[in-house]
């Protein structure tokens, strides 16, 4: 991963780069933001949001699906489309790339596309849901999802359980559901215990996932904020970059690098 950051995003790009090399524990949090580069459209931007043309808790709450499964099914078939085909981008290979050197201890993701893991990245917390696996409502049976992703782009039939009849749900948190208790118990472990966190591609807005930068905080941590757009914890960040995140994280990540290769004592 080479090339040298745009002139305007160097001096930031600097600087978030010696903070990760000065740190001892870096956790990443990452938000709809990191995939949109991969086409994976988020639930907020103008003109391009998923909430645009849809109430969400109407098609993606649990009483909204348990009272009307083919809503859902009807709306979320293009975005499975989508994220199906979709390919990690340069923001999830960057952070695959800091874990394969040691500069990154996990990525906590509020995406459920499954693109982190795709790019190579091991220690990843999916605290919203993932696609990989879709439980039956009636007798709570798993199935792997792709197979039951492709018969339902295939047919655009509601998906039912092969043992029972019953309606089968992707393993993605709905309105209304909590986060699975182990992955947020430990989400809020990492953030407390960390040095410094690293946001990419989220606004903040949606508790708990949005409370994470606030305990690692509390605790003594540092803040690096990737995002196109202003966040809340913007004012309490060592470090802001409001900018693609395809761009700016391969660009910290190839000054880490550059530095690196530095011989001693050669300054920078």
């Amino acid at each position: 991963m080479t090339g040298a950051p745009p002139r305007t995003l160097a001096p930031n790009v600097a600087r978030a780069a010696n903070l990760i090399r000065q740190s001892q524990m870096t956790v990443a949090l990452t938000g709809a933001g990191i995939s949109t580069p991969s086409g994976i459209p988020d639930f907020r931007s103008p003109g391009a949001g998923l909430w645009e043309e849809a109430d969400p808790m109407e098609v993606a709450s649990i009483i909204g699906f348990r009272r009307n499964p083919q809503s859902f099914y009807r709306w979320i078939r293009p975005l499975a489309r989508t994220m199906i085909g979709a390919q990690p981008n340069a923001a999830h290979l960057a952070l695959a790339e800091l874990e394969a050197g040691g500069r990154l201890a996990a990525v906590i993701t509020q995406n459920i596309d499954l693109l982190h893991s795709r790019a190579g990245s091991r220690q990843v917390l999916e605290i919203h849901g993932h696609i990989r696996e879709a439980t039956c409502l009636n007798c709570r049976g798993v199935q792997p999802a792709a197979p039951v992703f492709q018969r339902f782009l295939e047919d655009g039939r509601t998906p039912h359980c092969p043992e029972c009849g019953g309606v089968l749900k992707p393993n993605v948190v709905l309105f209304g559901e909590e986060l699975p208790a182990a992955l947020l118990i430990e989400a809020q472990r990492l953030a407390r215990q960390c040095d410094l966190m690293l946001v990419a591609g989220s606004s903040l807005e949606v508790a708990p996932a949005g409370d994470l930068p606030g305990l690692a905080l509390a605790a003594g941590a540092r803040l690096i904020i990737v995002n196109r757009e202003p966040t809340p914890y913007d004012a309490e960040a060592e470090v802001v970059i409001h900018a693609d995140v395809a761009e700016a994280l391969p660009a910290i990540v190839a000054e880490l690098s550059a530095v690196a290769a530095r011989p001693e004592g050669a300054g920078g």
